[in-house]
């Protein structure tokens, strides 16, 4: 076995939840998604599809007809894109892969904006690349990117900007500004960036149909890569569908890359995808407004508790926090589960830079079931 694989972290989010599995006594706030299930017309295209007998091979890149959905949904939201610049992927986390496959190899430069899931840093520490970390910064329980250190790191030796906004597990999001400051700075070093904005629609600012994205500036032959997932925005977690936004020329090649990975995505649950692009005008602001009603119900409650140090996130679907006198957060997360039923994601998940921190994801059909975390929460804390 390589060295690399044998050392890769097992993880902490995985360890916490261990320990809390198969208790009905555990408010569980610990994996990053909603518990609400899929809505009921995707499921029933996948149903049908699989009654069809639509059992075989599909192409590469995915279901023409998908590819032409999700190019028309994408124009719904940026200026417009060609089905030929769309890859369907077994998940968001396999097209994150599939970009540092084609774009990073042995002994390549990626730097990483941090903290951040842990995948998309041991993605190319796993293909044998060298990761550079540049953190956000918190501040008040904000964090923010310190962006003249991102500009300093990223050289003509980088070959990969990795970004992930919004953020998972902090919230931040990339200014415009910032992000044509960055793209500018890539284009001078022929830097590629790869977005991870899997989070876009889940973007609570007023008037606003999604976070900023490297979309609305880029070109079609910009060095940009826009990853993204079925699984938020869509109830579709467990169905492990995804697509990205890449130059054509790049697209062909990940089609090879595809064939090789998971030859494609089974077809019935391209017909879900289709389905849930179909009624997404409907289902996804209603999804947003029901996500906001969370997080402004849980994010006061938090900041309210002594010693508790959080901050409002314009996107994603967590409260990021951190208690006065909690250092460990793996330590005080499985406490949190052990003695007090309530199941919070460890920041040490996301790298050391977010040591300290819990990760509460809000995605909840019961706001009320968040104000009993709280409770629990509360009878952790010293007097």
């Amino acid at each position: 076995m390589r060295s690399v694989i044998a050392g890769l972290p097992g993880s902490k989010i995985r360890e916490v939840a261990n320990a809390g599995l198969g208790r009905p006594d555990v408010l569980a706030f610990w994996f990053g998604e909603s518990d609400e299930v899929t809505p009921e017309p995707v499921r029933a295209a996948a149903a049908a599809s699989l009654a069809a007998g639509e059992t075989f091979y599909a192409h590469n890149l995915g279901l023409p007809e998908l590819r032409e959905a999700i190019a028309a949904y994408t124009a719904s939201l940026h200026p417009a894109v060609g089905a030929g610049r769309i890859a369907v992927t077994s998940s968001g986390v396999s097209a994150l892969m599939l970009a540092m496959q084609a774009l990073a190899g042995a002994g390549d430069e990626v730097v990483a904006v941090v903290p951040v899931w842990p995948n998309l840093t041991a993605q190319p520490e796993i293909l044998g690349a060298r990761v550079v970390r540049v953190p956000l910064v918190p501040r008040a329980g904000a964090w923010r990117l310190d962006l003249e250190a991102l500009l300093a790191a990223v050289t003509d030796r980088t070959r990969v900007l990795l970004v992930n906004a919004p953020n998972n597990p902090t919230g931040w999001t990339l200014t415009r500004p910032e992000q044509q400051a960055l793209l500018d700075h890539c284009r001078r070093t022929g830097t590629w960036i790869v977005a991870d904005e899997v989070y876009e629609r889940l973007y609570y600012v007023p008037g606003a149909a999604c976070a900023p994205s490297f979309l609305d500036l880029a070109t079609p032959e910009d060095r940009v890569v826009a990853v993204h997932s079925f699984s938020k925005s869509f109830l579709m977690t467990g169905w492990r569908l995804g697509w990205m936004v890449a130059p054509a020329p790049l697209v062909e090649a990940l089609g090879k890359l595809i064939e090789f990975n998971t030859s494609c995505a089974p077809v019935f649950v391209q017909r879900a995808g289709l389905a849930a692009l179909a009624g997404a005008a409907a289902s996804v602001p209603a999804l947003v407004h029901r996500l906001r009603a969370c997080r402004d119900t849980l994010l006061p409650a938090l900041a309210a508790l002594p010693g508790v140090e959080t901050a409002v996130p314009d996107g994603g679907m967590y409260a990021f926090f951190r208690v006065a006198g909690q250092g460990d957060s793996l330590a005080f997360a499985k406490r949190l589960v052990a003695e007090h039923g309530l199941g919070l994601a460890p920041g040490a998940a996301f790298g050391p830079e977010a040591e300290g921190w819990l990760r509460w994801c809000f995605a909840s059909r019961d706001p009320q079931r968040l104000l009993a975390g709280v409770q629990r929460l509360a009878g952790a804390l010293p007097l």
